[in-house]
């Protein structure tokens, strides 16, 4: 068997339920790597618990490292920390020799919700032996990159040349983007021209990352020369991302123009595509023109999915509009029945933070667990940030982020005696 399957496709049941016809009436002899494609199917579609049921059906002589690097991968994938570690250690248990995919998942989860443990993988890693590898060095200057370090990011990138690895283009994009973020202007236009090469024409297939790089270091004259070496005949990506350079720049007419080229060459666009207008009109407050957008997206029967739901909440929740937000991702999630993304929840949480209304910051944080949305810190700094900017206690609240498996970060240790229900200050020392 062993279907390769794209993201869309994983998430049709039809597909989940060939292959349950398949394996059910015996037509093929599966081999482990079909039950890991079996697994990845009921883990995508059906759920972690689902996936985690199959692996006890699976014949004991395919039940290998394959089969648990499956269901450890889609783990991450739902950044389940719990359930990732207990699948790791499971492996572990099973003597199944150490493997750098496995290291680099955990690595990968880490460094998107507790960077504090990136250290202890790298050292078994060091005691098992196991060599990094080209992605090992992808997420170690990614992580060092996000944390603002931009000298051990330098370091990494030095260690990775030294063990015998070039910096492929992806990971020249992550150095640009960081270096853009830090200020670094002259090492990101650096990196861009390396990006480049000699003769743009040649990589045709870089104008794509390099559009909205150059349009964060504010380079409208380098936007324009990159769209017109891939403007005679440029591919939907490209599309894409000069929608997003352009209203990165405030160039809304330019966005605009391309959008329009973009409807013109491609007949039926999906709402992913639709969706980049539509964040350049939220990060520019231009309601009015967000909501003609999505009525042009209903009318061409476009399926609206989370990511455009993203973009309509965002566009509501930038033109001060946070109740409406709310009610429109609320009414998307029981008439859809679909899950909003982690962003969609967040953007309306902030707002409620920020005003200190700690009612409705729990109404949202309630929600996020109900879809699935648990055991993140950003989620607890939003909630708390709402109890500190009300003046109010946040009665268990210590109790609760350990009931999730959550550990304060620096930012939390900062936050949480500022809602302690108990917290002594100098009036009180004096009243007392």
């Amino acid at each position: 068997l062993g279907i390769k399957l794209s993201p869309k496709v994983t998430k049709a049941p039809k597909v989940a339920g060939l292959s349950e016809w398949l394996e059910s009436t015996k037509r093929l002899d599966f081999v482990e790597r079909d039950y890991a494609s079996r697994l990845d199917l009921i883990a995508k579609v059906r759920g972690l618990h689902k996936a985690e049921n199959y692996i006890e059906k699976i014949p004991k002589s395919s039940r290998g490292e394959v089969i648990y690097r499956t269901l450890l991968a889609n783990c991450v994938a739902t950044n389940n920390v719990k359930k990732a570690e207990e699948v790791f250690n499971k492996m572990k248990d099973l003597e199944f020799p150490m493997t750098s995919f496995a290291c680099n998942q955990l690595l990968l989860l880490y460094k998107r919700l507790d960077r504090k443990k990136i250290a202890d993988v790298l050292l078994l890693m060091e005691n098992e032996k196991v060599k990094p590898t080209r992605f090992t060095y992808k997420i170690l200057i990614d992580t060092k990159g996000k944390s603002n370090d931009i000298t051990g990011m330098d370091q990494i990138v030095e260690t990775m040349k030294a063990e015998g690895f070039e910096l492929d283009f992806n990971t020249q994009a992550i150095l640009a983007k960081h270096y853009v973020s830090s200020g670094l202007k002259e090492k990101a236009e650096g990196v861009l021209k390396e990006m480049e090469g000699g003769n743009l024409k040649d990589k045709r297939w870089a104008c794509h990352a390099l559009l909205p790089l150059y349009a964060a270091l504010g380079k409208a004259d380098e936007v324009g020369r990159i769209w017109k070496a891939c403007e005679s005949n440029p591919k939907i990506d490209d599309f894409m991302a000069a929608i997003e350079a352009w209203g990165n720049l405030n160039r809304i007419e330019e966005a605009e123009a391309v959008f329009d080229r973009m409807l013109k060459t491609y007949k039926r666009l999906s709402s992913k595509h639709y969706s980049t207008l539509l964040k350049v009109y939220a990060n520019h407050k231009m309601l009015a023109k967000g909501k003609d957008l999505v009525k042009q997206m209903a009318d061409c029967g476009c399926r609206i999915g989370p990511f455009t739901w993203d973009a309509i909440v965002k566009l509501y929740v930038e033109a001060g509009e946070v109740e409406k937000a709310d009610s429109i991702l609320q009414k998307s999630m029981q008439q859809n029945q679909m899950k909003p993304m982690f962003s969609s929840f967040m953007a309306i949480m902030d707002q409620y933070a920020k005003r200190g209304d700690v009612h409705n910051s729990e109404k949202i944080f309630y929600r996020m667990k109900q879809a699935g949305y648990v055991g993140r810190i950003r989620q607890f700094q939003a909630l708390i940030q709402a109890y500190i900017n009300a003046k109010a206690p946040a009665y268990g609240i210590r109790e609760r982020m350990k009931a999730d498996n959550i550990f304060p970060n620096k930012a939390l240790v900062g936050q949480l005696p500022l809602v302690d229900a108990f917290r002594k200050t100098a009036v009180s020392d004096l009243l007392d």
